[in-house]
């Protein structure tokens, strides 16, 4: 155990963040995701939701500052005005830990598909509602 550091994250979790440059993606997947099918390293967090998995990893990742929208999530039934309460309480988790205001980039389902086999590695979770799958992208430290 470390001082300081959610332990949700375990140390294999802890490399690939910390391994992970300005721009990298990480993908944060619900159960339904096939974590496998983007060909990257699959850490699988068991029995924990997509909130939980957020929050711990936000507490070490800083989103990327470069761009409108580091936090991406799925298309929700082909309507980019539809969210689910997931997406909506994630984006407060986020806007929390950045400490700034963020909007989300929304990605249609399938093109989502295509892009995760860009991403560094994939977070999945055991989370049980749907369209709980979001990009997340470093950004840089400034301290």
């Amino acid at each position: 155990m470390l001082k300081g550091i959610d332990p949700l994250l375990s140390g294999e979790l802890l490399k690939i963040l910390d391994d992970m440059g300005h721009g990298d993606q990480l993908l944060l997947v619900d159960r339904n995701y096939p974590a496998a099918a983007s060909g990257k390293p699959v850490i699988r967090l068991g029995e924990v939701g997509i909130l939980r998995a957020a929050r711990a990893i936000l507490s070490v990742f800083p989103l990327d500052s470069f761009v409108d929208h580091p936090l991406e999530r799925m298309e929700v039934r082909d309507d980019p005005s539809i969210t689910t309460a997931t997406q909506d309480e994630l984006l407060k988790l986020a806007k929390q830990a950045e400490g700034r205001d963020l909007a989300y980039g929304i990605v249609p389902r399938l093109e989502f598909y295509q892009r995760a086999k860009g991403v560094y590695a994939v977070v999945h979770t055991l989370e049980s509602e749907p369209y709980g799958c979001f990009f997340l992208q470093k950004g840089v430290i400034f301290d």
